[in-house]
């Protein structure tokens, strides 16, 4: 399962300064706060499994899994040569787009971490699109929760990442499949943060018996592509129910909305296992990346706050241990 490299991407662009969610630090706070952490955590130790790749670019890289050629874009940070102990993010794109996509709306590889952005399989219906298992709409036979289990086993191999700090993040399709990973991938992802999921009921299998998790998720209110109200139709979970859901499983015992402009934050706390619950929503908001300066679906796009930025204050506060 060793990947193969395929061709150099240009490094992304800076993330833009914007105002942030008073839950929320500005990016480059987060980023120095992370610095911090990591120096009074002693995390001085240089990576010592080299790579040709350079640090601050992003690369492609190819890879077997389940007799499929698949691929994906493999972002270093800046400074990655001097560090053992990465987090890393896997960011899923939805349904038609492409990891390379999700880098240029996501602003996720100006962040302290390596990040992993993969390619979904050619699904059902018009138009050749790439998508992800747990939709209706899925790529027949195959399998992402064991091509998610490979990725992170080759990328874990040959790259310096702090297993106890892996994360998964997503938009629609792909965010959907962050909340089967959650529940088919125990105690592999340290927290999860979808965007605009879709939680069709493919995306929802065995999450009664998942451990707790901690989850972020982000939607907008006027979402026309997966309706914050749910979809009957199409077997749709009202957003907020399914975050309540979550809370519950989770074991969640208090909780705290706060409301800036046209963004509302509700964090549930005091969950098993320290996995909190937190759910932005978005008056207003399309299915779009909230914050995104560059196209990311339909919609209005919020720019109160951004989401790399509230999903990074997010994972920061969580990592694996020996309960999970």
């Amino acid at each position: 399962m060793s990947p193969r490299r395929s061709r150099l991407l240009a490094p992304a662009v800076a993330v833009a300064a914007v105002a942030a969610l008073s839950l929320a630090p500005t990016a480059t706070s987060a980023l120095t706060r992370a610095s911090d952490q990591d120096q009074a955590a002693g995390a001085t130790t240089p990576c010592a499994k080299p790579t040709d790749q350079e640090s601050d670019s992003s690369q492609k890289y190819d890879l077997t899994s389940g007799d499929l050629e698949r691929s994906y874009v493999l972002r270093l940070p800046e400074g990655y040569e001097r560090r053992d102990d990465w987090p890393l993010i896997v960011a899923y794109h939805g349904r038609g787009s492409t990891g390379v996509e999700v880098e240029g709306f996501s602003e996720l590889s100006d962040l302290p971490a390596v990040v992993a952005y993969p390619d979904g399989a050619i699904g059902t219906g018009s138009g050749y699109r790439k998508a992800w298992q747990g939709a209706p709409y899925e790529a027949p036979g195959v399998d992402d929760v064991a091509f998610t289990r490979d990725l992170l086993t080759a990328i874990e191999a040959d790259h310096c990442i702090d297993t106890t700090r892996v994360y998964a993040t997503g938009k629609s399709n792909g965010a959907g499949l962050t909340a089967l990973l959650a529940c088919q991938l125990p105690n592999t992802f340290a927290a999860i943060a979808p965007v605009a999921p879709a939680l069709y009921p493919g995306a929802r299998v065995g999450c009664e018996e998942a451990p707790p998790t901690p989850i972020l998720e982000i939607h907008g209110v006027a979402d026309a592509t997966i309706p914050y109200a749910g979809d009957p139709d199409r077997d749709l979970p009202a957003i907020p129910a399914w975050v309540q859901g979550w809370a519950d499983h989770n074991g969640c015992t208090a909780s705290a909305t706060r409301t800036k402009r046209d963004v509302t934050t509700t964090r549930w706390t005091g969950c098993d296992h320290d996995a909190e619950v937190q759910h932005v929503a978005v008056d207003g908001g399309g299915h779009v990346w909230p914050g995104g300066d560059i196209y990311s679906g339909g919609g209005h796009v919020t720019h109160t706050i951004e989401s790399a930025t509230v999903i990074w204050d997010f994972f920061s506060r969580h990592r694996l241990t020996s309960e999970g």
